[in-house]
């Protein structure tokens, strides 16, 4: 029996010695993985040393584009590609020069199919989660140095249809949203030449795209489109390249004209697309920053604005936003902007989820004291009499936007309160009453009579069943110490936050209630008890 348990003891050594040799299967995994890419740098380095290695330039692409299940050796091969063929640009090697060799060229020829194969299974993986950022950079390597080295015998050459391939894939309905805004942030709002050649390459997108399934491309496009903030006032700000400048000053890329005309094309482009009415929206919420500053011609933004104005609802309110913009900031005559604007405030404007924005908008339109006063009587007028029928939430705003208009307008104060002087007047007021002479049907702000009339609708709301309503109304029949309001603390209420403003105020005091409990609820009080019985009793008989 000892002689057994020694055996077995040598033969659980022998095991463990063993098992101790053995890698583990994790390990085997990292070493095979290490080998890999280190089989992918040798080839790299191979190349780098003899012309005749050039071979392993296809053997790289082999393992780039059938390596899929590895995402590390993918992204290695990757940039080892990239690596050479930036170098081979630089050194070259690539661009065929006069004299070369019937075997030179043959070499070139070779080389630049590879480097086209390479850059279409690159493209691909600009839509690829998680590996979209390292594509996009090697991307941007490769424009850059075939910019400045692939010239074809040119002074300067931008290679524009390599960066149309990028945008295109940027843009279509399989794109990926982080290199979008890796893309717009990074490169087109960085860099003059890149925004241009971008604003290009979009100009000729949307003509493929006019199917309903195609309506990502229209959202794509806008988010490369609104990246570019920052419009240029001046070509002297045209000086950051990502490319080698043009050394001549008469390039296009110099031209303030130019830059302006190319994002001009593009957006015209974009809006001549099918789009529906959130799309409509997206446009008309960047035509004051993104779109309207980069139009040499203004006048070309109406036919849109007045079409996205007949579609009506707050489609119609960011319209006037825009032609508002036009208007103050690029002068162009629309004499009827007002009256549309008029027309919005109907029944339905207080109780619109864009209640927030019309208020904003409405603060800013009305905002010059050049307006004419009956003009901006019939606004007071009006809103005052919409307020009547407004929820609390909806009502409230509009009293402190009323203040703060007769602050900025004081000739329109009486409306506060008319005293009536004329003798035959104040005999009809007082044995008639007085009939209101505001319009309220009449389109046209400056026939409605609102200047003749008064805000009595104020003082009706000074009595409204809710007590904060009341208390803000009476602000308007005190004096004006104050400034202004802040109207953005008026805009955003709900029945939900008046409710918890309500809740949460404290009691002073305790209000005095009397009552009292009643001794019977489901059977009839004692006939000589003369206590009335209850409602429930007299109508059903629990006996």
């Amino acid at each position: 029996m000892p002689g057994v348990t020694g055996d077995a003891a040598l033969l659980n050594k022998r095991k463990r010695t063993s098992a101790d040799r053995r890698p583990s299967k994790r390990a085997r995994s990292e070493s095979i993985e290490a080998d890999g890419q280190a089989q992918i740098l040798l080839l790299e380095n191979e190349i780098f040393e003899a012309k005749k290695n050039y071979n392993n330039i296809a053997k790289l692409i082999k393992i780039f584009k059938d390596d899929k299940g590895d995402a590390d050796n993918l992204v290695v091969a990757a940039v080892s590609l990239c690596r050479v063929f930036v170098r081979l640009m630089a050194s070259g090697d690539m661009v065929r020069r006069r004299g070369s060799t019937e075997k030179e060229v043959v070499v070139i020829k070779w080389l630049k199919e590879r480097y086209t194969e390479y850059k279409s299974s690159l493209l691909v993986l600009l839509s690829e989660d998680g590996l979209e950022s390292t594509a996009l950079t090697l991307c941007m390597r490769l424009l850059k140095s075939e910019g400045e080295h692939l010239l074809s015998g040119q002074e300067y050459s931008f290679p524009g249809s390599f960066l149309s391939e990028i945008v295109q894939i940027l843009v279509g309905p399989e794109s990926s949203e982080a290199a979008r805004a890796e893309f717009g942030g990074k490169y087109v709002e960085e860099y003059d030449d890149i925004r241009y050649y971008t604003f290009k390459a979009l100009k000729s997108i949307p003509r493929g795209y006019q199917l309903p399934s195609d309506r990502s491309i229209f959202d794509h496009s806008i988010e490369i489109l609104t990246a570019a903030e920052s419009v240029p006032e001046s070509k002297e700000e045209l000086e950051d390249f990502y490319i080698s400048a043009p050394k001549k000053k008469t390039h296009e890329l110099y031209s303030l004209a130019q830059h302006k005309n190319r994002a001009q094309e593009a957006w015209l482009a974009l809006m001549d697309m099918d789009m529906d009415k959130e799309q409509r929206k997206l446009i008309l919420g960047a035509m004051t920053t993104s779109v309207a500053p980069w139009f040499m011609k203004p006048e070309l933004l109406m036919d849109f604005l007045t079409d996205s104005y007949n579609a009506g609802g707050s489609t119609s309110l960011l319209a006037l936003s825009g032609v508002f913009y036009l208007i103050q900031e690029r002068n162009l005559d629309y004499p009827s902007f007002y009256r549309k604007l008029y027309s919005l405030l109907d029944s339905g404007i207080l109780h619109s989820k864009h209640r927030s924005r019309f208020f904003r908008l409405l603060d800013t339109f009305l905002s010059s004291t050049h307006l004419p006063v009956a003009l901006v009587a019939s606004f007071l007028k009006r809103l005052s009499r919409l307020a009547l029928n407004a929820t609390p939430s909806g009502a409230i705003p509009v009293i402190p936007w009323i203040y703060n208009l007769l602050k900025k307008h004081p000739t329109c104060t009486f409306m506060i309160h008319r005293v009536t002087r004329d003798l035959e007047a104040k005999e009809i007021l007082e044995n008639h009453g007085l009939t209101d002479p505001f319009l309220m049907d009449e389109e046209d702000p400056m026939e409605t009579h609102a200047i003749d009339s008064s805000l009595w609708e104020i003082v009706m709301l000074q009595d409204h069943v809710h007590p904060n309503l009341a208390t803000l109304a009476k602000i308007i029949s005190e004096q004006f110490t104050k400034h202004a309001y802040n109207l953005e603390d008026f805009l955003d209420h709900s029945y939900s936050t008046l409710l918890d403003a309500d809740l949460s105020k404290e009691v002073k005091k305790s209000p005095a209630i009397e009552f009292e409990i009643p001794k019977k609820i489901f059977t009839k009080h004692d006939v000589g008890s003369e206590v009335e019985d209850s409602l429930l009793v007299r109508l059903v008989d629990f006996s």
